[in-house]
């Protein structure tokens, strides 16, 4: 690759013509390019190494293919240095990539994925019906290029389980067979109490002793950490079954989960069938149907979003104050579902509301001025030298742009439509 410019004779320069010149971040990411080319060149040679071995032993009459693969394993382990499990590790990546998703192995040699983009890739098809696989790679792919690692595989997950969906509720069903409770001992009187439970539950517990752990957390001369005030929290429901030991505004806190499911789906059962009729859980991803209606039909802790059937969004709500109101709050974190920062999957639950405009500098409390962020994103975008703007009928999204200078875009999960007036053009 040359830095000539491109009307610019082979071979030849204009005058004064000098080279752009890299700066530190730069250097970085051609850095990592460059392992990224470098892996996917490893890869091709370690299948073509076992390729080999294969083929050779055929010759021969060997038909232990299994023996042939263990002998490549231990000689590649020696050669490298690394755990005979780190080379079954890489053989059975080199594999994948070169006899099953050779477009994600193009996309790695052009340092357009990360090798560990691919490495989620392999391991998320490799699951699937291969039936299915065909279909589903080139999204998979897809994705893969256009988002960070954390990013990607949260909604390969979700693209995943929507091809699946058919089988979502008989899955789940199978897989509640398995749930269980076991004591694992450690060191220093201490042991790990391991639930093997559905996620639903799983999360709500979670949110509910996070959310009393709070609330202990500032009571004056509390010294225990949140980890430490969460776990006693969960020892305490689970050993005296009751919160009356804990003070007065923390017991009436219960777990908030927030469902969303497309409202026809309640009523329908060829529509719930569909991929248009998957219901999914906040930071958990699809579930069941049937669970879904059970939930909704349930007490009034579980907060339900119904989507439009056709759009598959809520309308918009607007208040002219500092602190966003109730519904407000809901629609942004239903909308955004993680914090809006590059690559930060943190649930929206519990991130910080941020105008994206500041109040004192004439900002409004809006849809269109608000995005969740964590607080460790939220504390970056207000000294971090980071500028972070919402564009106009962006639906949500945000643009940050770096000290350095470069434009990172974050896209929302889900879309609130805009409305204008009638006269307005729509735009371009």
């Amino acid at each position: 690759m040359t830095n000539e410019p491109a009307n610019a004779p082979h071979g030849q320069r204009p005058e004064g013509w000098e080279p752009p010149v890299l700066d530190p971040l730069d250097l970085v990411v051609e850095a990592a390019s460059m392992v990224s080319i470098m892996t996917a060149q490893q890869l091709q040679r370690v299948e073509a190494m076992r390729r080999d071995a294969l083929d050779d032993a055929a010759v021969h009459g060997y038909a232990l293919n299994d023996v042939i693969e263990r002998s490549v394993r231990l000689e590649l382990a020696a050669a490298l240095a690394i755990t005979e499990a780190a080379a079954g590790s890489m053989i059975a990546q080199a594999d994948a990539l070169v006899n099953r998703y050779p477009a994600a192995l193009d996309s790695l040699s052009g340092a357009r994925i990360t090798p560990r983009h691919a490495a989620v890739l392999i391991e998320a098809l490799d699951a699937v019906d291969p039936a299915l696989r065909e279909g589903l790679a080139p999204q998979a792919l897809a994705l893969a290029e256009a988002q960070p690692l954390g990013t990607f595989r949260r909604l390969l997950r979700k693209l995943v389980e929507t091809v699946q969906v058919s089988t979502l509720a008989e899955r789940s069903e199978r897989a509640a067979q398995s749930r269980r409770a076991s004591v694992q001992p450690v060191a220093d009187g201490m042991a790990d109490l391991l639930l093997r439970m559905p996620a639903v539950e799983a999360y709500a517990a979670f949110a509910r002793a996070t959310a009393i752990a709070k609330v202990l957390s500032a009571v004056p001369g509390e010294e225990r950490t949140l980890d430490q005030l969460r776990l006693d929290v969960l020892c305490d429901l689970l050993v005296d079954g009751d919160t009356a030991s804990l003070p007065p505004e923390a017991r009436g806190i219960r777990a908030t989960v927030a469902v969303t499911v497309p409202v026809l789906a309640l009523l329908d059962d060829d529509f719930a069938a569909t991929a248009d009729g998957i219901a999914t859980v906040e930071g958990i991803g699809p579930i069941p149907i049937g669970r879904a209606r059970e939930l909704c039909g349930g007490a009034r802790d579980w907060m339900r979003v119904l989507t439009h059937p056709e759009t598959g969004v809520v309308l918009s709500v607007g208040r002219d104050c500092y602190s966003p109101p109730a519904s407000l709050r809901r629609l942004l974190k239903w909308r955004a579902e993680t914090c809006m920062a590059p690559g930060c999957n943190m649930p929206a639950s519990r991130c910080e509301l941020d105008h994206t405009i500041a109040w004192q500098d004439g900002g409004s409390t809006s849809l269109a001025n608000l995005a969740p962020l964590c607080k460790g994103h939220h504390t970056v975008k207000h000294y971090g030298r980071w500028c972070v703007e919402q564009p106009p009928d962006s639906g949500g999204a945000l643009v940050w742009t770096s000290p350095a200078g470069r434009h990172y875009r974050t896209e929302p999960e889900r879309r609130v439509p805009v409305f204008r007036d009638s006269g307005s053009p729509p735009p371009f």
